[in-house]
This record gives structure tokens, sequence and C-alpha cells, in this order.
């Protein structure tokens, strides 16, 4: 019987380190931020020597633009699984998203949740490419939340994407607490009285 290491190709060992480095640079990235990713320690909780980094990527920034797309696409996923959750409740897709989105676990999981939000404060101050990357993040959440909304409401997306994103910051610095439960728990009332119609 061949073993199954040896049958692999070192294209597909090569694509399979290649995931583990970013999917080790997401959860440091919501997790620590943008400063918080070290190749070093990326490239050791991926299993994987730090020399082996440059045949992956050509910089640090081109790993935190990797890293915030995974981050991003992770959480889309996530937000869609829950929607689908909510959907068997009969609840519509915008109730689905601010529960989701200002969920209490995320208080405690800092490795999860939305990177805009995690994030948010640091990308202006990255390299341009990263820069880039960030503002297509806040962009494609805008777009989610505008395709829940009804045509009429459209408009106040961003509003609302302001909303989220400056309440999970919010809640999370009060701290995994009644206070900051509280707190998500109000915005996701006043969220819902407003637009889930």
């Amino acid at each position: 019987m061949l073993n199954p290491l040896m049958s692999r190709t070192p294209q597909s060992r090569k694509a399979e380190s290649h995931d583990r480095i970013v999917e080790a640079a997401a959860r440091a990235i919501r997790l620590r931020g943008y400063a918080g990713v070290g190749v070093a320690e990326v490239m050791k909780e991926a299993g994987l020597t730090h020399g082996g980094f440059y045949a992956h990527f050509d910089s640090r920034d081109a790993l935190l633009v990797a890293a915030l797309e995974r981050a991003g696409r992770e959480s889309v996923e996530n937000l869609g699984k829950a929607a689908e959750r909510h959907a068997l409740k009969g609840h519509s897709a915008f109730r689905s998203l601010v529960e989701s989105y200002l969920a209490d676990d995320l208080l405690k999981s800092l490795d999860a949740g939305c990177p805009v939000a995690a994030l948010g404060c640091d990308m202006p101050r990255q390299s341009a490419p990263v820069r880039e990357a960030s503002a297509l993040r806040v962009q494609r959440l805008i777009a989610g939340i505008r395709n829940t909304l009804p045509a009429a409401s459209q408009a106040g997306a961003s509003v609302i994407a302001a909303t989220l994103v400056g309440t999970l910051q919010l809640a999370r610095a009060l701290g995994d607490n009644d206070e900051g439960r509280s707190l998500l728990a109000t915005t996701r009332k006043a969220l819902l009285l407003q637009h889930d119609r």
C-alpha cells in the first residue's frame, strides 16, 4: 500500500503548506491585529520553518493581504451558516446578520468574527496593498448588508455597517461581561426595530 504522504506531489504539498500559513495568519490577524502577525510566529503555528516563508509570499504585506482575504471569506461563510439556521426559524436575512454579527460569544472569541471589527482602527495605518485589501473588506461588508435590506432601505447600509462594527469593538473593549453583552443586546434590538419590518 502506498504511503499517502509519498503520493502527494510537491505542488500539492506546497499548496497545503500555503493554506496552513494563511489559516494561521488569518487567526492571528483577528486576534492580535496587523502588528501581531509576525512571520516567524505564523510559520511556527503552521508547523513550518521561518526560512520557507518566501517560497509562499514575496513579503509580509502579501501575507497580510492573504490573511485578510481569508478572514473575510471565513466571516462571510459563518454569517451564511447562521443565516441558514435563522431562516429555519423564519427570521429575515437582516435579523440573521445582526444577531450573528453581534453574537455574545464574539466577546470572548477575538479570533472569530468580522475582520473589519477586529482591524478597523489599524486599517488606515497599513501599506498601500494592505489598505486596498482592507477597503475591499469594508466595501464587501456594506454590500452584504445592503443585500439583506429591502430596496427602500439599502441607502442606509453604510450606517448599519458602522453601527455593527463600532458596537462589536466597544463591546469587546467592555469585555465578556454583563456590560459588554448589554451593549450588544441593546444595539441588536435597536437595529431590528428600525430595519427588520
